[in-house]
């Protein structure tokens, strides 16, 4: 809820190119409806500015350990599934393990493993960051990757 990334990659040439990449924040004090609006807001704006054709989104995983955890993801992407479909975006579920085993061989591959294997496969010269931003790329790029 505190931040989620996104992405935008075009694979129109072949390679993927990263059109933009960031980070939607809320207000950590601020209540539950103000943050989930505030992330429709912004990716209201982010899906207005670059048009995109298809939104690829990590699928929900809890740990047992982590309910709370969960619970807010859930509104989190609860706020962008609704966004997109009011968007006329179509909507692409990916699993974590999915990502991580298309970029990095490994469906368990450590965070710093999915940066490394972004970096090299856009060409970037450092690794992406926060790592909400280096979870959008990937999930972009593991979306664009199965499309073909």
């Amino acid at each position: 809820m505190n931040v989620t990334g996104y992405a935008a990659v075009d694979f129109g040439c072949g390679e993927p190119v990263i059109v933009e990449a960031g980070a939607l924040s809320t207000n950590a004090r601020a209540d539950m409806a103000e943050r989930i609006g505030q992330i429709h807001d912004d990716l209201v704006e982010v899906l207005a500015e670059l048009r995109p054709d298809l939104v690829a989104i990590e699928q929900l995983y809890a740990h047992y350990k982590h309910p709370r955890t969960a619970i807010l993801m859930a509104h989190a992407r609860g706020a962008v599934l609704l966004t997109c479909r009011n968007a006329g975006v179509g909507v692409r579920n990916l699993s974590a393990t999915t990502v991580k085993k298309s970029l990095t061989g490994n469906g368990h591959a450590s965070k710093l493993q999915v940066q490394r294997a972004v970096k090299s496969l856009c060409k970037l010269k450092a690794l992406p960051e926060p790592s909400d931003v280096s979870d959008a790329l990937a999930i972009a790029l593991c979306a664009g990757r199965r499309r073909k």
